[in-house]
């Protein structure tokens, strides 16, 4: 079972990153704030709107020492054929978990159907889960309210509702 505050669980899989099929492990990510976003499959509808929105902010996480990580239950060979198809600007890993394990682990698979809830994880660099929201299938996540959030956990501070980098935080 995950817990914030707690270590978050490994992973060592296979992932389509900017052209190519390669392992990825947890520990490819240590010193580094890590966003895995879980969405349910490849070739649907509100999935390619997430992905691409990512994507379009990956240079605004990266300069927060962070790194963007997609996963779904579908093979690497569906995540090669759908973002070489559709998702062109996709450049950060797509994991494919295939055995759910990682789905389980973080608790966001839909046993029956074998495929993952919309979960987003935000890890800090020393492996620590941080924040973690899981949602249904029909409604697609603010990539604005994850950056936001991975910023304000940056700060170390209290930070009250709709915090924005430069806002006050409650700490000073």
């Amino acid at each position: 079972m995950i817990m914030l505050g707690k270590p978050a669980p490994k992973f060592n899989l296979e992932a389509y990153e900017n052209g190519e099929i390669k392992k990825i492990t947890s520990e490819d990510y240590k010193g580094k704030w890590l966003v895995l976003n879980f969405y349910p499959r490849d070739f649907t509808f509100v999935c390619p709107t997430e992905l691409k929105a990512l994507a379009r902010y990956e240079d605004e996480f990266k300069e927060q020492n962070a790194v963007i990580l997609a996963a779904s239950t579908d093979s690497v060979n569906s995540h090669k054929a759908w973002i070489e198809s559709e998702l062109k600007e996709v450049k950060y890993p797509v994991l494919a978990d295939t055995s759910h394990s990682l789905s389980k682990n973080y608790n966001v698979l839909i046993e029956e159907e074998g495929k993952a809830l919309r979960g987003t994880f935000i890890i800090d660099p020393e492996g620590i889960l941080q924040y973690s929201v899981v949602s249904n299938l029909d409604v697609g996540r603010s990539t604005d309210e994850i950056l936001r959030v991975l910023q304000a956990l940056q700060t170390k501070e209290l930070c009250p509702v709709n915090w924005k980098p430069g806002d006050k935080t409650l700490g000073g």
